[in-house]
């Protein structure tokens, strides 16, 4: 037992810490393996962490392997690592002491040939186009004649001169440069942020939105032209709401934004020949189409002056129009003499068998009879009134003679029903005098201010209502004519008047300091009413 835990030295090896031992294999598999190239199939792949570091694994069927991408090396790839992407990487295997691993720090990352590209891609465009992307029914039509056109392109290169020379040689427009990168890495998202800002500009804004854009770049490997291919710029072309133009590559390249803008260009220089007309071409179409119109026109009055001579030889002249009329009225005039003396004829024998039936005796006659006629009626009247009082009163002795014999109990009960009803007859009368007098009092207060509203009230204070000869009343001077018949209505009757020329205004003396004079009110002439109905001034 002391022999097992004796500290006598067993063997001849030097001791080491985990730390030292941690080194010493990191050192070794550095050395060993400084410059590698793995193929695998990336896993775990989530972004680049918030540091910019990338950390993911590459594997086979067979065995996986840790892998990081620092931030210097991550910003220098070609194109951007995704899940499940066969990838070939370079870069040297090391140890990470904190947790006994290894792994691969890869400086360099291309995919695994351009078939895998090429698969990756048309993965891409299944995916897309499975959610409607590039439906030709989503794609519009480029304006005819668009007077700003939004380009996205890298600025420094061939390709925006090329535009802007097509541009300025077919038809000068407004040309807004997005400058942008279009190849490495963040050049996609540069791309799609800058058609979606082209597409928040402000139609009326100082920076006006484009009626068109281009996005274009030119020609280069698959490897070049990946940043085209990227998802955010594909869908960033699908959701512009401005018609897009992809102008990508040459005419044999073809990129996913091709399939999600609405027409692509073979070429930068073919955007912009489809992007604007020909100006030239437009001035010579529009001087021939006015050309034709003038001479159009030309004929088309040559021929409405040819059928309206035609019409005016048709028509009849003036004589030949008014020959009827004027016989007729000719006539007309004449019988109107004879017309109007059979007229007075006709109405003088009327009004002479008319005054035949009113002579005095025929009047007394017909007095007398009718006289006759409303005594009789009254005689039948006293009769019937002496029959109908005999009748009500046989009717109430009937009555009395019935009440007669009674018991003593029912004829109290009447007795004091008929004092009840005195007393509430006594009520009645009192209310009914109440609410008359109340009544009384109320139309006598609306009387009061009815009176008080009245015009007449206004006259007995001086002043006069002018009136023309059809009792109008007039309130300017304009309306009276020199030498017009006037009636002027004061307080205690109306007078007539005739009127005379305008005076010239005089001025007015000037008041006192100490007494100003009262300022006379000049009265507005009130409008015509109904002999009760009063109105305020």
């Amino acid at each position: 037992m002391n022999r097992l835990f004796s500290s006598d030295p067993q063997t001849n090896l030097a001791e080491q810490t985990v730390s030292e031992l941690s080194g010493s294999i990191k050192r070794t598999v550095e050395t060993a393996f400084d410059h590698v190239r793995v193929r695998g199939e990336i896993s775990g792949y989530r972004g680049p962490h918030s540091s910019g570091h990338a950390y993911f694994a590459l594997k086979d069927d067979k065995a996986r392997i840790d892998a990081v991408i620092w931030k210097g090396s991550f910003s220098k790839l070609k194109f951007r690592p995704e899940e499940g992407m066969e990838v070939i990487a370079t870069g040297k295997v090391t140890t990470f002491p904190g947790s006994s691993k290894y792994q691969i720090v890869i400086e360099a990352l291309e995919p695994a040939g351009a078939g895998a590209l090429m698969a990756l891609i048309e993965e891409r465009k299944r995916k897309l186009g499975a959610e409607g992307l590039f439906d030709p029914a989503r794609k519009r039509p480029l304006p005819f004649m668009p007077q700003v056109i939004g380009v996205v392109t890298s600025p420094t290169g061939a390709v925006i001169r090329d535009i802007l020379h097509r541009i300025t040689d077919r038809f000068p427009v407004h040309v807004i440069v997005w400058p942008v990168k279009v190849q490495g890495e963040g050049s996609g998202d540069e791309v799609a942020n800058a058609i979606r800002g082209f597409n928040g500009l402000d139609p009326l804004g100082p920076i006006r939105r484009p009626d068109v854009l281009i996005v274009a770049r030119g020609g280069g490997s698959l490897e070049d032209l990946w940043s085209f291919n990227d998802e955010a710029v594909v869908r960033a072309a699908a959701d512009s709401a401005i018609p897009l133009i992809s102008a990508v590559g040459h005419e044999t390249d073809w990129t996913l934004i091709d399939y999600a803008a609405d027409v692509r260009a073979p070429t930068p220089t073919g955007a912009a020949e489809m992007a604007v007309p020909v100006k030239a071409e437009l001035d010579a179409q529009v001087a021939s189409l006015a050309a034709r119109l003038r001479g159009a026109s030309s004929r088309q009055m040559e021929t409405r002056r040819q059928n309206l001579r035609g019409l005016v030889r048709a028509l009849p002249s003036l004589d030949q129009l008014l020959a009827l009329p004027r016989r007729r009225f000719d006539e007309a005039a004449a019988g109107l003499g004879r017309g109007l003396e059979r007229t007075a004829i006709a109405k003088r024998r009327s009004f002479e068998r008319a005054s035949s039936g009113l002579r005095l005796d025929l009047l007394a006659s017909r007095l007398i009879e009718r006289h006759r006629r409303i005594a009789d009626q009254m005689q039948r009247m006293d009769r019937w009134l002496e029959l109908r009082l005999l009748g009500e009163r046989s009717r109430i002795e009937r009555a009395e003679a019935r009440l007669s014999g009674l018991p003593q109990r029912l004829c109290g009960q009447i007795a004091r029903e008929r004092l009840h009803l005195a007393a509430l007859t006594r009520q009645a009368d009192s209310a009914l005098t109440h609410a008359l007098s109340r009544s009384l009092a109320a139309i006598a207060a609306q009387d009061r201010v009815l009176q008080s509203l009245s015009y007449k009230n206004v006259l007995k204070r001086g002043y006069a209502v002018i009136r023309g000869e059809d009792g109008t009343p007039l309130t300017r001077a304009a309306q009276v004519a020199t030498g017009q018949a006037l009636s002027l209505q004061f307080a205690d009757g109306a007078v007539s008047a005739t009127a005379g020329a305008a005076a010239e205004p005089t001025p007015p003396a000037p008041a006192a300091p100490s007494s100003p004079a009262p300022r006379k009110r000049t009265a507005r002439p009130a409008p015509e009413k109904g002999p009760d109905q009063g109105s305020l001034f």
